[in-house]
């Protein structure tokens, strides 16, 4: 079957839905949102704790609370959801092969929105070596795990050790107890707020290096700094954060990747190096809230709806880089627009100096009041990029204490 539509969305999580209820708002046509899971709403639909906004009487949301009400404002604002399809191939510049339940498709749109998210990296990622026993989870196996079976040990385990520390590792926790699920120690390699995990002992600075167990887990190893290791016994492990963009359909089509974030390198604007090909949300970095997706599915509808009026598409952006202890930026190119910069360090950093510079030549310095922590992203204001030079090479961003 050959179908054609104004705007395709590949992907229904927070970014693909809000960008998707914009545009069809605003009359772009026929929008039409393809999701390969069999429900629409992405990640939080998993997530059964607070900390997605409120609902319009105050009333703090859940995850799959906030899921719903996102659906429910893309179906009514006129977007067309579509689940258990599967995008498996691009035929064209703006034409994508489909596996629905009623068949193969052949789909060609003006304009094309990844916003495919990210994914954990799994143990094997990892590569913490063991001999592949049961109860190795990450966080999204974990809730999808909680969510079919409920308060049940026998399913999860008894006694779990998470790693990670930044909110992604709090949330597993959460879930894990609310399951009955002892939490022996949460293992961070970088330092965290200990009170955040509340009675659970936090070991910082330390890694897991191996996987004990055959049939099933028994423990893990652990090594602290200073070389020490130790075997902490558990039946189940929850491997939370290092998150990787689920970019495989924009490497098919060959879009160039950030260096610093493995995701499609766009401008201001979420636009790929490809006419009328868009990418937003955690595809292009991972590891962010969902408002923050849902934000920039919202921001990208105006340039997708200048691409539908006959709008020009730019020439290639300025590439923006990271230097120092800083593991990412995006985006990846500047434009003639400008907007703020998402920055995300590898360690933490107390009231760092960011440089902004050029060829060598500096362009903008300034002192940040609070701390940059590796598990929260800041924002960098934008007004420096009026003295970019276009042909003057890559932007490099850095951070000093």
């Amino acid at each position: 079957m050959n179908r054609a539509v104004d705007v395709l969305v590949v992907g229904a999580g927070p970014a693909g839905l809000a960008a998707a209820a914009r545009l069809a708002a605003a009359g772009a046509g026929r929008v039409e949102v393809l999701e390969r899971e069999p429900a629409a709403g992405g990640v939080p639909r998993h997530c059964a704790h607070p900390g997605f906004g409120a609902d319009a009487l105050g009333r703090p949301l859940d995850g799959p609370a906030y899921a719903r009400r996102a659906v429910r404002a893309a179906l009514r604002a006129g977007a067309t959801v579509r689940t258990g399809v599967s995008v498996t191939g691009w035929a064209g510049p703006l034409t994508l092969d489909v596996t629905a339940p009623t068949g193969l498709e052949r789909v060609r749109a003006r304009a094309v929105v990844l916003a495919t998210g990210a994914r954990e990296r799994p143990r094997s990622a990892r590569l913490v070596p063991g001999s592949r026993p049961a109860g190795v989870l990450t966080t999204g196996e974990l809730q999808r795990t909680v969510l079919r079976f409920g308060r049940r040990p026998d399913r999860i385990g008894r006694r779990a050790v998470v790693v990670g520390g930044d909110r992604v590792a709090r949330g597993a926790v959460r879930t894990l107890r609310a399951a009955g699920v002892e939490v022996a120690a949460v293992v961070a390699e970088l330092p965290v707020h200990r009170s955040a995990f509340g009675a659970v002992p936090v070991l910082t600075g330390a890694v897991v290096t191996e996987l004990v167990g055959r049939s099933r887990l028994t423990g893990v190893v652990v090594r602290t700094g200073d070389g020490r290791a130790a075997t902490l016994r558990c039946d189940t492990v929850v491997l939370t954060g290092d998150w990787i963009p689920d970019h495989e359909l924009a490497r098919a089509r060959g879009l160039p990747l950030a260096p610093d974030t493995r995701g499609p390198a766009t401008d201001s604007a979420f636009r790929t190096a490809e006419r009328g090909v868009f990418a937003i949300g955690d595809l292009l970095r991972g590891g962010e809230p969902a408002p923050v997706a849902a934000a920039e599915g919202r921001a990208s509808a105006a340039a997708v709806l200048d691409l539908l009026a006959g709008g020009s598409w730019p020439e290639d952006g300025v590439p923006v880089t990271t230097a120092g202890p800083l593991r990412w930026v995006t985006p990846g190119l500047l434009g003639a627009a400008s907007a703020p910069l998402l920055l995300r360090a590898e360690r933490r950093l107390v009231h760092p100096v960011l440089t902004v510079a050029q060829g060598g030549a500096p362009l903008h310095r300034e002192r940040l009041s609070g701390s940059l922590a590796p598990w929260r992203s800041v924002r960098l204001p934008p007004r420096w990029t009026r003295v970019v030079d276009p042909r003057g090479g890559p932007v490099v961003v850095s951070a000093e204490e």
